[in-house]
This record gives structure tokens, C-alpha cells and sequence, in this order.
């Protein structure tokens, strides 16, 4: 099946080169399990579990059942001034695996909607301790928060933000922790780097911790290309948080539900910040949805303050959205019936080595792996070095894989799914798609 000219330009496609796409579209027709079909018949191994999101394979029947009930009963139900019982059902099972001291939960529609909501909660917690001058935030180089303001405002990739001019006002920026001559091809969290926390002292003694509220990054930087937390970083950026009365936000889009062996990477690596953003897995991706989850300190604060009246003037349409729901609690039920995060967990081995197999070839110049996420980068090369991670991508579709690219460094982060064969398969295809792009 083909488009139309006026289909082509009807649809201003996101984060895309349109020019280029629409000159070859590739089209997907359908989905099931580690499978995509396209719109010509070609099996496609989904390497990437569409935006790192469809944790549990694409099409599975009880979430797809959950939804198509739930959309006969009710289609939609505010959650303005009025709820339905799937909301409070859903966020009391999510509360059950989110890390300890975060026991509340706030919807939204997206991660970048949950990034926002964690930046306004936070200034909202500290004027609510009566701390009014608590309102700058701290992001970090090469993070990727979504594209709200917030989220783009604290985000540090630099394509990202340039062709936007003026965004919030009061954010700074922590240098980010990839330290190639010391930490390339290391297998899981990196050795050096723990030191590169410390920047945010300098950043407190400068700034005072008086003007801080919270800081936010992702325990594994993903759409920047995979950059693994060196070894005690996360836990000195906890301590220095807790030590200057700023809230730590993780942003766990990506990371959440399975990707690192635990449900939350912030179990995984046993440092439990103040408030967590999730989307992508919460629902598998099946229908839109965002969250953050705080602490009860946060909730409480808030909630006390506020006593009598509306406690957060904050929210959105389709917060709590029954489809939305109804999906998120099936999700949760295939998580745990098929020991979905252990599985992950069980795989990391072979899937680590799989990816460092890919060292061998000398046009890789970095490989960057924890649970079922690698990055690998590869050197720049000489003839049209601006379309190297593109060249690859397109290979491999070409050859039935899915992958991501972002400059020159390929991810992979499949289904939590994926078998040993499919493993093979995914980093065997990249390995020749690689060597034929050179």
C-alpha cells in the first residue's frame, strides 16, 4: 500500500527527517509479539520494542481484551471532581511495585506530561514548606525529558533545544557522566565517573540551596545514546540531595517496567528518589499514559497545606483515562504472570555479551549495555558521515530488524520478551549492517 501525495503532506511527522522519509516510506500493517508486518508482508524483529515502550510484546491478547471491554462499558470518565474505579484500582497496583516511599500516584498522557507534573509538584512542595525561593531546577547534560517546556527546558540535548530560543527560566545543567578514555566497551555500570556528582555541590555553593527544588535525571540516559551510571554516582547525587533539601526526581520512562532486571531501575540500583516519572511500559504502550509517583512526605505536605480547597491545581483531560486504565492493569497482571522482570533480568547476560560481541568490529568505537538496553557507537566515516546511524537503521529494516539510532550510536532495547535465537538475530543483523554501511 502506498500514500498519496496529499497523505505524505497532510502528516507532519515527529522527530523525522520528512523529506527523507517520504521519498521511500516504510509502513508498518500490523504487530504480535517480537514482530512487526509491513504494509508489503516483511516479518520485522522489533528490536528497539517500538520507543522502548512495548515491554511485553506488541498485541497481547489480555491487554488487548482489557481494552476492548473496557470500551463497550465506558468509553471515557473525567477525573475532575469525580472518578472511576479502574483509577483508584490501577494506581493502588502501581504503588504495589514502585521502590518504598513512593506511595502515590498522579496520571497523566504522556512522559512528557509526567515530567512536567514532577516539576510543578515540586515547586508546589516547597511553597507549600513555605520556601518560595526553592524554584530553580537541575538538569543534566544529554538528558532527554520529553518535549514539554518543562521536560525540554531540563533536558540536555542540545538539537533539541536550539531551534526553540527562550525556554524556563532558572535551570542548570550537570555535566553528564560519559568519560570514553577511561570507561569505553565497560560491560554494565562503568567504574569512573562517581566524581562527576559533585559538580552539583558546586552548583549548591553557588546558587545556594535555598533557590534549588529538585533535580532530575535518568538513572540510564537513553535516547542520548545508553550512558550507564558509573559505579556510587546515583548514590552521591542521593546524598547530596538529601543533605541540601532538594528533591531528586528519576526519570523512569524508559527505564520502568522491566528494561533493567527490576521493575524500577531505582530498585535495581537500590537509590530511591522523591518522586519517579513513568509512561512507555505502564500500559505497553497500548494506549497513551503517564505518571509520577511521589512520596508520602510530598503528598502529605501538599495535601495538609492545602486543606479545604483543591490541593494540586494541576491536571489533565484523560488523566486517569478508564481505556488507559483498564490497559495499564493488564499490562501489570502479563508483567507478573510471565515473570516478565526476572526474565529481563535472566537475559542480561547473554544479551551484554551479544552487544560486546560487536567490539570486535573496528568501526565500533563504544559499546554501552545494562539490563536489556546497549547503545553501540561506531567511528565517523569519511563519505557522508551525517547520515551513519540512518544508514544503519535503514539496513537493518532492510534485513528484518528494527533498530534506533541517534547520531552515530545504534540502541537496542527489545521486548522483555526476546529469545536467545532472537538476540542472535538482532545483533548478527546489526553486526553485517554495520560492516556494509562502512
Amino acid at each position: 500500500m502506498s500514500l498519496s501525495r496529499k497523505e505524505k503532506n497532510a502528516y507532519w511527522m515527529p522527530y523525522t527527517d520528512n523529506r527523507w522519509y517520504k521519498t521511500n516510506p516504510r509502513l508498518l500493517e500490523s504487530a504480535k509479539g517480537m514482530y512487526y508486518t509491513t504494509s508489503t508482508g516483511e516479518k520485522i524483529l522489533d528490536g528497539v520494542a517500538g520507543l522502548w515502550c512495548v515491554n511485553a510484546g506488541h498485541c497481547r491478547k489480555k491487554i488487548v481484551e482489557a481494552v476492548k471491554n473496557q470500551v463497550e462499558k465506558m468509553d471515557y470518565g473525567l477525573s475532575f471532581q469525580m472518578g472511576h474505579k479502574l483509577a483508584f484500582k490501577f494506581a493502588e497496583k502501581l504503588v504495589s511495585i514502585l521502590p518504598d516511599k513512593i506511595e502515590h500516584t498522579f496520571f497523566s498522557n504522556s512522559g512528557s506530561e509526567a515530567v512536567d507534573s514532577a516539576l510543578k509538584v515540586s515547586l508546589a512542595y516547597f511553597k507549600a514548606k513555605g520556601n518560595n525561593s526553592k524554584t530553580k531546577f537541575i538538569g543534566r547534560s544529554r538528558g532527554y525529558h520529553g518535549s514539554g517546556f518543562g521536560g525540554t527546558s531540563v533536558g540536555g540535548i542540545v538539537a533539541n533545544r536550539t531551534q526553540f530560543g527562550n525556554l524556563l527560566n532558572g535551570v542548570i545543567h550537570l555535566p553528564n557522566t560519559h568519560i570514553p578514555s577511561k570507561n569505553s566497551f565497560s560491560w554494565g555500570q562503568p567504574k569512573y565517573g562517581i566524581e562527576k556528582a559533585n559538580a552539583l555541590n558546586d552548583i549548591i555553593e553557588f546558587h545556594g540551596k535555598e533557590t534549588i527544588a529538585a533535580v532530575i535525571v535518568e538513572p540510564i540516559a537513553g535516547s542520548t545514546g545508553v550512558l550507564v551510571p558509573p559505579l556510587g554516582y546515583l548514590e552521591r547525587l542521593r546524598k547530596i540531595c538529601s543533605d541540601n533539601d532538594i528533591l531528586l526526581i528519576f526519570d523512569e520512562v524508559i527505564t520502568g517496567f522491566g528494561r533493567t532486571g527490576d521493575s524500577f531501575a531505582s530498585k535495581r540500583f537500590n537509590v530511591i528518589p522523591d518522586i519517579i516519572t513513568m509512561a512507555k511500559g505502564i500500559t505497553n504502550a497500548t494506549v497513551p499514559m503517564g505518571a509520577i509517583g511521589v512520596s508520602s512526605e510530598i503528598y502529605n505536605t501538599i495535601y495538609k497545606k492545602n486543606k479545604g480547597k483543591i490541593e494540586l491545581f494541576h491536571g489533565y483531560t484523560y488523566s486517569g483515562h478508564p481505556l488507559a486504565c483498564a490497559a495499564g492493569l493488564a499490562t501489570l497482571e502479563v508483567y507478573e504472570e510471565d515473570g516478565l522482570f526476572e526474565r529481563s533480568k535472566s537475559l542480561e547476560k547473554y544479551f551484554g555479551d551479544a552487544a560486546h560481541s560487536l567490539a570486535k568490529l573496528n568501526v565500533v568505537k563504544d559499546v554501552r549495555n545494562f539490563g536489556l538496553v546497549a547503545g553501540i557507537e561506531l567511528s565517523e566515516r569519511t563519505k557522508s558521515p551525517n547520515t551513519l546511524g540512518r544508514d544503519v537503521y535503514t539496513e537493518c529494516f532492510e534485513n528484518g530488524v528494527m533498530v534506533r539510532f541517534t547520531g552515530n550510536t545504534i540502541a537496542v532495547s527489545p521486548p522483555l520478551i526476546i529469545t536467545k535465537k532472537e538476540i542472535d538475530k538482532l545483533f548478527g543483523t546489526l553486526a553485517k549492517a554495520i560492516k556494509k554501511v562502512f
